[in-house]
């Protein structure tokens, strides 16, 4: 019993030993988003106020990530958009003040996991590339990512003006962490 219990620990302090732990860089990450309108063009926006975490293995095959999103930070660069966007029409921000993203899975490429919008929770799946990873000029360590989906913004409750605005939108994320 002695001898399972010390092979169990050994196992457990290896495995942490292969991943490390990341803060996203807020000032060095981007939420974007982009939405049809009207057929005719493609309106562009970005979530301002976010935060979040991630782990990597050292093969950088797996790893998990966790990030939220403050809703009332969304920004598309036109303040009576802006404020429509905040509406029940569309975010609802008073009622669902955050989007969450929680990860199930990842294997070097596809990013799985559960997503809150508008108090509805889906499983999505983004394409992951990995830009990099190295030490910065101030004596820390860090990796970057690209990673994109497509959402039904329907599926989510977010159905107002539809196809006026495109129910498909796609989210791009770029994160660049710092190892903790």
């Amino acid at each position: 019993m002695k001898a399972l219990l010390l092979t169990s620990a050994a196992v457990l302090v290896s495995t942490s030993a292969l991943a490390a732990d990341y803060q996203v860089d807020p000032a060095h990450s981007f939420v974007t988003f982009e939405v049809g309108h009207l057929g005719v063009s493609t309106t562009v926006g970005r979530f301002n106020e976010f935060e979040g975490t991630f782990t990597l293995a050292d093969n950088g095959k797996s790893g998990s990530s966790e990030f939220t999103i403050q809703a009332a930070s969304v920004d598309t660069n036109h303040a009576a958009r802006d404020k429509h966007l905040r509406s029940p029409d569309f975010l609802d921000v008073k009622q669902f003040p955050t989007i969450t993203f929680k990860s199930t899975s990842f294997d070097g490429e596809e990013l799985k996991g559960d997503l809150t919008l508008h108090g509805v929770t889906k499983p999505v799946t983004f394409e992951v590339e990995k830009i990099g990873e190295g030490d910065d000029p101030w004596g820390g360590y860090r990796a970057g990512f690209e990673a994109s989906t497509t959402l039904k913004r329907s599926e989510f409750g977010v159905s107002y003006f539809i196809p006026g605005v495109t129910d498909e939108t796609e989210l791009d994320i770029f994160i660049e962490g710092i190892r903790q």
